[in-house]
């Protein structure tokens, strides 16, 4: 399904970026500006007459997931049809046809349908090899993020490159739009927290595409060795950072509506708190609660098991009691460009037992408050019940800092 967009009176750049495996500064060509009023947005994988020619006759590695593809049929089936010589296909998290649950490890396998080796990079490494490499002459990434720092997808894209850069192989990438791309919040990830859920010098929402991105872990060096990719990006038509996008495929289980993509800046901080953000319903990320909040919130949920979505969630088989989002009105990020701190600060002041709030080791979550944020800073504010504009003001100054330095990579308006 590709989305017709309303009411947008931005423009547009046209791009084509070819990024080399140098010291060069990343060089952008730009075409004429175009009005994208009303006007559908074309993904990087669409265009198939500016990448088909550049794989043809090689052997061709695709690092892609169930958000791979052209109208509604998968990338790597559409280009097998049209004759491209795939001989292996790298999986992220949740692998490569989406059958595996958040967090499970994904073993290597053949694909059934296409009968081409699958190699996992969510388990035992998260890197292709060099002899992962060695049969591969062109590698094509082609995976929807939603442009949040702790969604794990750009931590791949990094690896990748990194991985094509050490063995000389050129990357691809198609790239789609970020249904998050226009507002840039949070605070910086400070370095000493890096973890899994945070790898970059970032805000929480970044504001850039995967093309971009791609063009600023290359500018800023952020590889080993600060390597660079020879990287060629299939840029997007009639698309900027401020038009609208509902994504036509979940890019995660647990992701499962536009109202969950637009809420995750915001409700996955909870991640690193007692609280639950309704995985174990079939409406994640669009709910708060907590047994614990009984008698001070009405509207409750049950944790379940959920195969293939949670199936060992929070307060399992508990009734929560919270917030419900599900119909909260997500042009409200639109209009102040800011992810919502309320809830975070109503939820801890409502909690009656503060010390394990943010106890992440009592909640089975997937991480603790402090990497999520980015920061020891933002945790020590709400227990000190620092107003929010104090907090968001501490903000300032990083946010500045990385919105000059973005305008560098942008293949967008």
């Amino acid at each position: 399904m590709i989305n017709r967009i309303k009411n947008i009176g931005s423009l547009v750049l046209i791009s084509l970026s070819i990024v080399c495996c140098s010291n060069a500064q990343t060089s952008v060509s730009k075409n004429d500006k175009k009005t994208v009023i009303n006007q559908v947005i074309i993904t990087g994988a669409e265009q198939t007459a500016k990448y088909l020619p550049l794989l043809e006759g090689k052997r061709v590695g695709m690092l892609v997931n169930p958000t791979s593809i052209i109208q509604k049929t998968s990338l790597v089936d559409s280009l097998v049809k049209r004759g491209v010589k795939i001989v292996k296909i790298f999986g992220p998290e949740h692998g490569f046809r989406g059958n595996a649950s958040a967090g499970a490890e994904v073993n290597d396998t053949i694909d059934a349908t296409t009968g081409i080796p699958v190699i996992s990079l969510y388990g035992r490494k998260s890197k292709p090899s060099k002899a992962d490499l060695e049969s591969v002459d062109i590698m094509v990434f082609d995976i929807q993020d939603v442009g949040v720092r702790f969604y794990t997808y750009i931590n791949i894209l990094r690896n990748l490159m990194e991985a094509c850069a050490e063995n000389n192989k050129e990357l691809i990438i198609l790239d789609r739009p970020n249904p998050n791309g226009f507002y840039i919040d949070g605070p910086i990830l400070d370095m000493k927290l890096r973890s899994g859920i945070g790898q970059f010098p970032i805000p929480i929402l970044h504001g850039v595409t995967i093309g971009e991105f791609a063009q600023m872990i290359n500018g800023e060096g952020w590889m080993a060795d600060e390597v660079k990719c020879k990287i060629k990006i299939i840029a997007m038509q009639n698309y900027s950072h401020n038009k609208p996008y509902t994504l036509p495929v979940p890019p995660s289980p647990n992701l499962n509506t536009q109202q969950s993509i637009l809420l995750y800046p915001s409700l996955c901080l909870f991640e690193g708190t007692i609280l639950s953000q309704g995985r174990g319903t079939y409406f994640p990320f669009t709910v708060l609660g907590s047994p614990a909040l009984k008698g001070k919130y009405t509207f409750s949920f049950t944790p379940v098991s959920i195969k293939g979505m949670s199936e060992t969630p929070l307060h399992q088989n508990q009734e929560c009691f919270g917030l419900d989002l599900r119909k909260y009105d997500t042009d409200e990020f639109r209009k102040t460009k800011q992810l919502n701190l309320k809830w975070l600060i109503e939820l801890y002041t409502a909690y009656p037992d503060k010390a394990k709030f943010f106890d992440y080791t009592q909640s089975n979550q997937m991480g603790n408050f402090d990497k999520l944020a980015g920061t020891v800073q933002l945790r020590e504010q709400i227990v000190a019940g620092i107003p929010e504009a104090e907090i968001r003001k501490s903000w300032e100054p990083g946010l500045n800092q990385y919105k000059e330095m973005r305008k560098k990579y942008l293949l967008y308006e």
